[in-house]
């Protein structure tokens, strides 16, 4: 049995931020309060208990979790036991765009002039202002 490991209930907060999803209890009750967490597709409340074979479904900075509980553990465990506690069934992450390198201006150029300023946002393909 792993410490904090327990034949009860254990909160579906408790729980997220046990296994790792998030960096802390309290943001994961935020979650939660925001509606940012589902368990077998109904909004939870952060007391809300969890039990094994519960999908749970979290979004945090714009990408969705889903997991499987798989053992209930209400104690933060290191990261390679907080993987055996569910099944990670979550979309692949999006490739990230290759963002365009940021205009460089050498050091001690001054304030850009209305040019220069035109000239960078057309580089940056912002939209004209008319």
């Amino acid at each position: 049995m792993a410490s904090g490991e327990g034949s009860g209930p254990v909160r579906v907060d408790s729980w997220i931020w046990s296994v790792r999803l998030t960096k802390t209890r309290s943001a994961a009750g935020t979650a939660c309060r925001a509606g940012h967490v589902r368990v077998n597709g109904d909004r939870a409340k952060p007391a809300q208990p969890v039990r094994v074979g519960d999908e749970v479904r979290v979004r945090l900075a714009g990408r969705e979790r889903v997991v499987v509980v798989s053992r209930l553990i209400s104690k933060r465990v290191g990261a390679p036991a907080a993987a055996e506690c569910y099944v990670d069934n979550s979309p692949p992450e999006p490739p990230r765009e290759h963002v365009a390198a940021a205009a460089v201006r050498d050091r001690g150029t001054g304030r850009p002039t209305k040019r220069d300023r035109r000239d960078l946002e057309r580089l940056q393909g912002a939209p004209r202002a008319r």
